[in-house]
């Protein structure tokens, strides 16, 4: 799920300045399938401003990666963090236009939660049962542009088609390994 061509970077060096941010991958039960909330960013913030993506945020100052998605996911849709039990990580994902080394934290929780979505924060919330997310269809392609050295460069970019929205970039990228984690935990004996 990674845009074509990709910055070039070095997947074993994280470039100095570069800051940690934490999400959470969060799975809860509803209407007899398992869900994952997403959020569209509310307009006033400073990165990825529209776009959707997994709760979460910048770690602060001596807190955990698991504590900072915790933490970013009670501000951003009122999760308590308490109802959670997190069960790991995926692999960490650079995002070059912002700095960030984002950190998946996967979480699950008994039921649904009593979502509350902070009015800056978050635009709207897309509650995504994974049922969809398999559904292979929802895989496109969108064509976007940016801008790299002075010059404007066209991309392709692959992404999920949900509810409206595209989903793409670290968040798309993060669904997809999720994705293929359940698909190889499924295809053992």
């Amino acid at each position: 799920m990674s845009p074509n061509p990709r910055m070039p970077w070095d997947p074993s060096r994280f470039p100095d300045g570069g800051r940690d941010a934490a999400a959470l991958l969060l799975l809860y039960p509803h209407a007899g399938d398992w869900h994952i909330p997403l959020t569209v960013r509310g307009s006033d913030l400073r990165h990825h401003t529209g776009q959707v993506s997994l709760p979460g945020g910048r770690v602060d100052a001596g807190e955990s990666i698991e504590a900072a998605a915790l933490r970013e996911a009670a501000e951003e849709v009122g999760v308590d963090p308490a109802a959670v039990r997190v069960v790991g990580q995926l692999t960490p994902v650079r995002i070059p236009i912002s700095g960030f080394l984002l950190h998946p934290v996967i979480g699950v929780t008994d039921a649904r939660p009593q979502f509350r979505p902070d009015e800056w924060e978050v635009a709207r919330l897309i509650e995504l049962p994974l049922e969809s997310l398999r559904d292979t269809s929802i895989v496109q392609i969108a064509h976007r542009t940016r801008e790299v050295d002075g010059r404007v460069e066209e991309m392709e970019v692959p992404c999920f088609c949900i509810d409206g929205e595209q989903v793409w970039g670290a968040t798309a990228m993060v669904l997809a390994e999720f994705l293929a984690l359940l698909e190889s935990i499924q295809d053992r004996p």
